[in-house]
């Protein structure tokens, strides 16, 4: 496509900040972003992550009505892609059929997850969403290095002490740079659980 161009960026580099233009619609062939508010009280929380095929709703809702972003996008993992110009991201979505449905496919999936978000934080009791973060945020040996209070929507002293009732449980164990998994199966009956 005449007017693209090839974007990458490396880990922990901060793409967009609140009141920033957007540049254009970014297609990822690798790598995530994560996307976060923070507070005035210093306080975080991830919305979402964005990975290859996916769509950022900060980005869409820039180009769609010109809004300045609302919250920050943080690479998290290397990533490369192709960024369109905003007007050419426009003329796509006019005359490219196969483009517009993959990104409204791709925006309505986006919200069916922003729903899961709200349940989550408003309907499911706190050991429920924090045994949930920690499986979906496990590498491949069962450790989580992420900032849990961030992935939680909680304050990082009540992650803290729920984390050592997990602890005293043998579900998982603290280490210096992260928390591993040690009994998954415990972890599941915590994640089914929403009081």
């Amino acid at each position: 496509m005449t007017g693209t161009r090839v974007f990458t960026a490396q880990q922990g580099k901060t793409l967009f900040q609140p009141g920033q233009e957007c540049p254009g619609f970014l297609d990822l062939t690798k790598g995530s972003i994560k996307v976060m508010l923070t507070g005035a009280s210093g306080r975080e929380v991830v919305l979402y992550r964005v990975r290859p095929g996916e769509v950022c709703l900060q980005t869409f809702s820039c180009l769609v009505d010109g809004h300045t972003y609302g919250a920050e996008g943080i690479v998290e993992t290397d990533i490369e892609g192709t960024l369109i110009p905003a007007s050419l991201f426009r003329q796509q979505m006019e005359t490219d059929s196969t483009f517009r449905q993959k990104v409204l496919s791709s925006v309505a999936l986006r919200f069916s997850e922003y729903q899961q978000l709200v349940e989550d934080v408003a309907l499911t009791g706190f050991d429920a969403r924090l045994a949930k973060a920690l499986m979906r945020l496990a590498d491949t040996s069962g450790i989580v290095h992420a900032a849990l209070a961030a992935e939680t929507a909680s304050g990082r002293a009540y992650v803290t002490r729920r984390l050592a009732v997990f602890a005293e449980k043998g579900v998982v164990e603290q280490l210096p740079d992260g928390i591993a998994i040690r009994d998954k199966r415990a972890l599941e009956q915590i994640a089914a659980d929403p009081r």
